[in-house]
C-alpha cells in the first residue's frame, strides 16, 4: 500500500539547528493569528517562509492573507486549494497554482514564496520553493504588472485564515514562520540540504524590514510572539495548549487522515486536533484508523482516552503485511489470528482474532487512559488502564506481555457502528485535557503517564536512533 511504504521515509532529523515547537491550527475552531501594522512597508518586494504539516485534505485552507481589500493590489494570499494544490494570488487574480499536490499528511513541507514586482521578467515577480527546490510546473501562471503594489507588508497580516472573506481556516501544524519586508529571498535563506541524507532541513533564520516577522512558538503564554521585535500577532482561539513538539526536525506520528488506508465501512470519520482526534459516526460495520509511522524494531508507547463506558472500540496494533495484503475495507482489530491484537473497551478483554480473554477484568470507563506499549525487540505488546498494566504485565521487565509476530507493526484503533470520539496521544500533541508532562527516556513526547523504561514516543528522532 502506498501510504505505509511512504512512511518508511521518516522525514527530517536535524543534525544541527533544532526546531522545538510548532503551533497546532484547527479549522473547526477557527484558530488563527493576526495583526494590523501601523504603517506600510515595501509593498513591491517581500518573502514568506514557513514549515507546514497538513492534517486535513480536500478543503480550501489559507496559510496567509495580507492586505485590507479584496483586489489585486489590496490583498495577497497563499492557500491550499480543495484539490490539494497550492495557490498564490492577489484579490480575484490567481497568479500561480501548482501542478504538485500536497496530500502527504505524514510529512512536513517547507514553503517559500518570494514577491518582487520590480523585476522586468514577468515570471520572476513571483517565485515558489518547495523543500528547497523552485517550482516550475504550474496549471495556472499569471503575473502582477511591473512595480505593482501588493498586499504584502501592509495593514492586516493573517496566518491560518482568510481574513478578507472570513473563511477557509487551516488545519495542521506550522512553525518557523518568517516574513521579509523588502527582500525577495530563495529557499537557501531558510534551509539547506543535509550533506549525509540529502533531506531538506531548516537553519537559523531571522526577519527583516519594517513589517517583517518571525514566529517560533516557543512561548506558550504568547503564541503570537514576534521574535523579530515587531508587533505581536493576536491569537484567535489559539491557547497555550496548542503549542506542540511535533516539528520539522522531530516529526511525530499522527493518524492518517487522507483516506489512503482507512477502513471506513459505511461510517464517516472526521479527523481534527492535529491528526490526534477523530469522530466516528453511526453506521454499519467496523472502522479502523492507521497512523503515519510504522516500526520494525525498538520499543514504542502511545495513549488513548476512553470516551464511552463499555465502548465498542478496540485499541491495539496490526502487522503492516496484513494491511498490505488485504483491502483496507476488510481490516479491523479482533478479526483474524494473524498478529493483530487489541484490548476491547466493551469488556476489557484482549482479542487476537474474534476470541477475547484476560485483560483488565471488566469494561473500560469513560475517562480511562489506555496505554499501549509495543516491544519490537522481544515481540510483545502490553496494555495499561490508568497506568496499571493488565495481566500483571511488566514492559520494562519483559514479562507477562502478549506475543506478536516478528514483523513491522503499526498502532491501530477499530470501532463498531456507534458514534464516538477517540482522543489519542503519540507525544507530539494531544487534545486530551488531562495533564501530560511525562517525557520518554530520550526526553521526547508529553504523556499523561510516563512510558515504561526503554519505551519511546513515535517520532523521527527516536526512529533514527533505534533504526525502528
Amino acid at each position: 500500500m502506498e501510504t505505509l511504504q511512504r512512511t518508511a521515509n521518516r522525514g527530517s532529523v536535524s543534525t544541527g539547528y533544532d526546531v522545538d515547537n510548532s503551533c497546532k491550527f484547527e479549522a473547526d475552531n477557527t484558530e488563527y493569528l493576526h495583526r494590523t501594522v501601523s504603517s506600510a512597508g515595501n509593498r513591491d518586494v517581500g518573502t514568506v517562509s514557513c514549515w507546514v504539516k497538513r492534517t486535513e485534505l480536500g478543503a480550501h485552507m489559507y496559510l496567509f492573507t495580507f492586505g485590507n481589500t479584496d483586489n489585486d493590489t489590496g490583498r495577497t494570499y497563499i492557500k491550499f486549494q480543495n484539490t490539494n494544490t497550492l495557490r498564490v494570488g492577489g484579490g480575484s487574480t490567481l497568479w500561480r497554482e501548482t501542478d504538485r499536490l500536497f496530500r502527504d499528511t505524514a510529512s512536513w513541507y517547507h514553503i517559500v514564496v518570494a514577491f518582487d514586482t520590480t523585476q522586468s521578467t514577468a515570471n520572476d515577480r513571483i517565485k515558489i520553493y518547495i523543500n528547497g527546490v523552485q517550482e516550475t510546473s504550474f496549471s495556472t501562471t499569471n503575473n502582477p504588472s511591473q512595480n505593482d503594489d501588493l498586499g504584502i507588508n501592509f495593514e492586516k497580516q493573517t496566518i491560518g485564515f482568510n481574513s478578507i472573506d472570513n473563511d477557509s481556516p487551516f488545519s495542521g501544524y506550522m512553525t518557523e514562520i518568517v516574513g521579509l519586508d523588502g527582500t525577495a529571498s530563495d529557499a537557501t535563506s531558510f534551509g539547506e540540504f543535509d550533506s549525509d541524507t540529502g533531506i531538506w532541513i531548516p537553519k537559523s533564520v531571522s526577519a527583516s524590514g519594517t513589517n517583517g516577522f518571525y514566529l517560533d512558538f516557543e512561548d506558550s503564554s504568547n503564541m503570537g510572539n514576534d521574535k523579530s521585535g515587531g508587533t505581536d500577532f493576536t491569537e484567535n482561539n489559539i491557547a497555550a495548549a496548542d503549542q506542540a513538539t511535533d516539528t520539522c526536525t522531530n516529526n511525530f506520528c499522527t493518524w492518517l487522515s487522507d483516506g489512503t488506508l482507512f477502513n471506513a465501512g459505511t461510517d464517516n470519520e472526521t479527523f481534527s486536533e492535529g491528526g490526534t482526534k477523530f469522530n466516528t459516526r453511526a453506521g454499519t460495520g467496523w472502522t479502523t484508523a492507521y497512523p503515519t509511522q510504522s516500526f520494525a524494531g525498538g520499543k514504542w508507547y502511545m495513549e488513548v482516552k476512553v470516551h464511552e463506558t463499555s465502548a465498542t472500540t478496540m485499541y491495539g496494533a496490526m502487522p503492516v503485511t496484513r494491511i498490505n495484503s488485504r483491502t483496507y475495507q476488510d481490516l479491523h482489530l479482533g478479526q483474524d489470528t494473524d498478529g493483530s491484537i487489541g484490548i476491547y473497551a466493551n469488556n476489557g478483554q484482549i482479542y487476537i482474532g474474534t476470541a477475547g480473554s484476560g485483560g483488565s477484568g471488566g469494561a473500560l470507563s469513560a475517562g480511562d487512559i489506555v496505554g499501549i506499549a509495543i516491544d519490537m525487540e522481544n515481540y510483545k505488546i502490553y496494555f495499561a488502564v490508568n497506568n496499571t498494566y493488565v495481566e500483571s504485565g511488566d514492559p520494562a521487565g519483559n514479562s507477562n506481555g502478549r506475543g506478536i509476530e516478528p514483523e513491522p507493526y503499526v498502532f491501530a484503533i477499530s470501532h463498531y457502528t456507534t458514534t464516538t470520539v477517540e482522543e489519542t496521544n503519540f507525544g507530539g500533541y494531544t487534545a486530551m485535557s488531562d495533564t501530560h508532562t511525562n517525557n520518554d527516556g530520550n526526553g521526547h513526547g508529553n504523556f499523561v503517564y510516563a512510558p515504561p523504561s526503554g519505551f519511546l514516543a513515535c517520532c523521527t528522532k527516536n526512529l533514527a536512533e533505534t533504526g525502528g
